[in-house]
């Protein structure tokens, strides 16, 4: 179970024709979630991006931050419509996004969130499954039942 993602934190198809449209697209729907303004969530994810791209290979970006503002950890999904340049360590374009926002002092919480979610999104069955989908609620479905989410 990924007790950070929650259903409406799911976008079954973003629209996006670039790496920083898709950040701020995916920012406005975590804007929602949280509460925090999204150019605010946008500004750190573009401050992330300039250390080195989030995008990590096999057609996935898990872009992430930590906002002083926060009380725990949250999630955004996103699938986007088409595969987007996010300049990847392999150089493929992405189409699945996984947002991860966390309070400024979160520490371990935070990585133990960026490891689950990266140990998630390596499985290739899972994101072929991810990429049939159809709903959110099959999105969310698929992500809260797969053994990854419990290790």
């Amino acid at each position: 179970m990924i007790d950070f993602l929650s259903p409406n934190g799911i976008v079954p198809n973003l629209r996006a024709g670039s790496k920083k449209q898709a950040l701020s697209e995916i920012s406005r729907r975590a804007a929602e979630i949280t509460g925090v303004s999204d150019r605010t969530i946008f500004e750190v994810l573009l401050e992330r991006e300039k250390l080195g791209s989030t995008g990590v290979g096999r057609g996935v970006a898990i872009p992430h931050g930590r906002l002083p503002s926060l009380r725990s950890v949250y999630g955004v999904f996103a699938r986007l419509e088409r595969a987007i340049d996010f300049d990847a360590v392999d150089d493929q374009p992405v189409d699945l996004m996984f947002l991860l926002l966390a309070p400024a002092d979160a520490g371990a919480d935070h990585l133990k969130a960026l490891a689950k979610v990266s140990r998630l999104m390596r499985d290739e069955g899972l994101c072929a499954k991810l990429r049939g989908c159809e709903s959110a609620e099959a999105i969310y479905a698929l992500l809260n039942n797969n053994p990854a989410t419990v290790a």
